[in-house]
């Protein structure tokens, strides 16, 4: 029988979402890729409870993470069945609905239906009454997004969620949201977005100005950038390096040009005493508006290699000052 670590509260630092009650391990646990149909239940069993054991209580999920709609949502439904049912009241467990889910119109985007079914099905595939935290995945162009918001909060009324959420929202999107939120009075917390050194778009945009404003926090997203932000390729960056949708932009400036800012980068890293990985996540936690970074992986030592990142969190302001001017060369 699994018995968690009784010193895990003291290995991680906690966040909170602005003013709200909502607050997060400085790392949460997501699991997007490695889950999915043909993913081993011992294995996952394993890093789910090594990351728990290391004061990881947010595990983030969404319909669409496996892959196989679902899938991801109900491994982690049976690992908490089995392992974790006694500590549900300790864990953070988000769905979000929004990408593909299942054939035609309602299967993907935010309409009041698409939402309302997909947190069904997620409820489902979990085995739970609720979930913490439920996010609209995307900003849907076609449907006003008071039919979001109302839905969301209608999710909350409900009792089938605690909290909401956006998630890949521009600053005006969530603003316009945010405002409709206010009125209803409906408990947003998090705005989750792709966010890394090399990719700043939810900054430059003013977006976490807004969260900032609003008493509401974010949630990054992609923190290593899908490896870049690692040793990795401190060797060269290969003409194949997949990155995600939302940072493929970084690559329109030149590989070479890329793989000079990260010689840069790692210089600084090592004169903190860190790998780069570590830095990176560190450095995205020096914004106080940051409420948690979200990271992936498919065995155990990976995870606990990249919470090694919470040992070093300080930057002085000349390092902040020299990590600034490589990123913007």
């Amino acid at each position: 029988m699994y018995l968690a670590d009784e010193h895990r509260y003291e290995k991680m630092p906690i966040r909170r979402a602005g003013n709200t009650g909502f607050q997060l391990p400085a790392i949460s646990f997501g699991m997007w890729h490695s889950f999915g149909e043909n993913a081993n239940y011992g294995d996952t069993r394993d890093i789910i409870l090594k990351a728990f054991d290391a004061g990881i209580f947010s595990f983030d999920l969404a319909a669409n993470y496996g892959p196989g709609s679902y899938e991801a949502e109900r491994l982690f439904g049976q690992v908490l069945e089995r392992e974790l049912k006694s500590y549900r009241d300790e864990l953070i467990i988000s769905s979000k609905a929004g990408f593909h889910m299942w054939p035609g119109p309602y299967g993907q985007m935010s309409s009041r239906k698409a939402l309302t079914a997909s947190l069904d099905r997620s409820l489902q595939a979990m085995g739970l009454d609720y979930v913490d935290i439920f996010y609209s995945h995307r900003f849907d162009p076609e449907t006003d997004p008071e039919e979001t918001a109302v839905a969301l909060d209608n999710l909350v009324k409900q009792g089938k969620t605690l909290y909401v959420g956006i998630s890949n929202y521009t600053a005006p999107q969530a603003l316009a949201m945010i405002k409709i939120f206010k009125d209803l009075h409906t408990p947003f917390v998090v705005d989750q977005v792709s966010y890394n050194m090399l990719n700043q778009s939810a900054a430059d945009d003013g977006l976490f100005d807004r969260l900032r404003e609003n008493n509401a926090g974010a949630i990054a997203y992609g923190p290593l950038c899908e490896g870049l932000l690692t040793d990795k390729y401190l060797d060269g960056i290969p003409e194949d390096v997949d990155i995600h949708w939302s940072s493929e932009y970084i690559l329109k400036q030149g590989r070479d040009k890329l793989y000079q800012k990260l010689l840069g980068l790692n210089q600084i890293a090592q004169s903190r005493g860190q790998k780069l990985s570590h830095m990176a996540l560190a450095w995205l936690l020096h914004n106080p508006v940051i409420t948690s970074v979200i990271t992936g992986a498919s065995k155990p030592e990976h995870l606990l290699e990249n919470i090694k990142a919470v040992q070093n969190l300080e930057f002085d302001p000349e390092q902040l000052a020299a990590i600034d001017k490589i990123l913007k060369a």
